[in-house]
């Protein structure tokens, strides 16, 4: 089953030829205490772009088109929806399955903070069409899955408690250890591992939790565009294509914090300061408010060929 991982020191590819890296266990990857933290100490997110960037550049049957300048987006065509077309989803309504894992005693989330989490994805998400409707909630005690949710716990949870299609998401809830706050699945990982699609969230980064400054329900909001086919802003580093959306910036690396003025990338190839206040950087939950338009594209046609009618 594949697995999306990602330390701030994000794995290179070796060829562009490279077909989708093989299933490995979240055991064999790169263990938290390897991953960059954030001055609270906090792992930002874990989620791999690597995989589903190679997947993208190496099959281009599934939507992708060259365009302008070397990046790489997906085409849009109107009614589209799915196959290896390259469909577009201009917006719509996700149904939320929310699951809930505690020990016992720690990772309680009730009923209020579901609907606050809820509340800020979809004031995250009003500009791009897309909302969130909250279908069902399940509560399971079982500390192996609550402590061992990025790791041994994962695959079992996830089969256990995973509703819907390709279209419906699934968040989870629980410890992932060593502060890492969430990770994500891509659109086109659905068809070869269903029941590992999803988000995983470290219950306190809900709004409200204890893991300030990530406690404002952001990290459920970067997630979720990892959910529907974002990549990190400083995907790629200071490269023209670098996170295949031609409206941000090209970012060196990661920000923390709220670094106002940051350029990482500088010249007049690559113009504008780094997107410090879009969901998909690093940086603290109350630096982040916007999606750009050319992500909102991507969603679109994200979702329309991955995630639409499967």
């Amino acid at each position: 089953m594949r697995r999306l991982l990602l330390s701030s020191s994000a794995l290179v590819l070796a060829a562009c030829g490279m077909e989708p890296l093989p299933g490995i266990s979240r055991a064999e990857l790169a263990p938290v205490d390897s991953f960059e933290r954030t001055p609270s100490g906090h792992v930002r997110c874990a989620t791999l772009e690597d995989e589903a960037l190679a997947f993208e550049m190496t099959n281009p049957n599934h939507g992708l088109a060259e365009e302008e300048e070397g990046e790489h987006v997906f085409k849009k065509r109107p009614g589209g929806g799915g196959g290896g077309g390259g469909g577009t989803t201009p917006g719509g309504v996700i149904s939320v399955y929310f699951h809930v894992v505690d020990d016992g005693v720690n990772g309680a989330v009730s009923d209020a903070d579901i609907a606050a989490q809820l509340q800020v994805l979809n004031g995250a998400y009003a500009g791009t069409g897309w909302s969130f409707n909250l279908v069902a909630t399940d509560r399971t005690t079982n500390a192996a899955w609550f402590n061992n949710c990025y790791g041994s716990g994962e695959d079992p949870m996830k089969s256990a408690l995973r509703q819907g299609s390709a279209d419906d998401l699934n968040i989870y809830t629980c410890n992932p250890s060593g502060g890492l706050l969430g990770w994500a699945t891509f659109p086109s990982s659905y068809t070869s591992a269903p029941s590992d699609d999803g988000v995983v969230l470290l219950s306190s980064s809900l709004p409200g939790g204890s893991a300030a400054p990530y406690n404002l329900g952001d990290t459920a909001t970067h997630e979720v565009g990892h959910w529907m086919g974002l990549y990190h802003t400083f995907q790629g580093g200071c490269t023209t294509s670098n996170d295949l959306v031609s409206d941000t910036p090209a970012e060196r690396s990661a920000a923390f914090g709220c670094p106002t003025g940051r350029d990482s990338c500088s010249g007049n190839r690559y113009p504008g300061a780094d997107p410090i206040t879009n969901f998909m950087d690093y940086t603290d939950d109350a630096c982040m408010y916007q999606f750009t338009a050319a992500q909102d594209t991507r969603i679109d046609a994200q979702f329309g060929t991955y995630r639409f009618g499967k």
